[in-house]
């Protein structure tokens, strides 16, 4: 049984998915920073009534899409998040140093 997602980001498509709403995002590169940037101002008036703090990241997920450093934190929390949550498998013998499991180092 597949469980349906609130939010969903398909940079493939530049298509953000909110609920039951789909938006397309420019296909511009500078439409897509400048909507990124804007989100992004527009999040840190998240005091006044109609902005808010979630344009912040959403902004993020925008500018994902044309600067490489942000991609990278997007990449690198999915990943983290993933893991976390069991879908993703660690990696074996990653930063730890531990051996695969099922082998054992001989004292050659």
């Amino acid at each position: 049984m597949s469980q349906k997602r609130f939010f969903n980001f398909h940079a493939g498509r530049g298509e953000v998915q909110i609920g039951s709403r789909h938006f397309r995002l420019p296909q511009r590169a500078s439409g897509r920073i400048t909507l990124g940037i804007g989100l992004i101002v527009g999040g840190m008036l998240g005091f006044l009534p109609v902005l808010g703090f979630w344009m912040i990241p959403l902004g993020l997920l925008v500018l994902s899409l044309d600067l490489p450093a942000v991609r990278r934190w997007r990449r690198s929390f999915v990943v983290k998040r993933e893991r976390r949550n069991g879908k993703r498998p660690a990696r074996n013998g990653g930063a730890t140093g531990k051996p695969e499991a099922g082998r054992e180092k001989t004292g050659e």
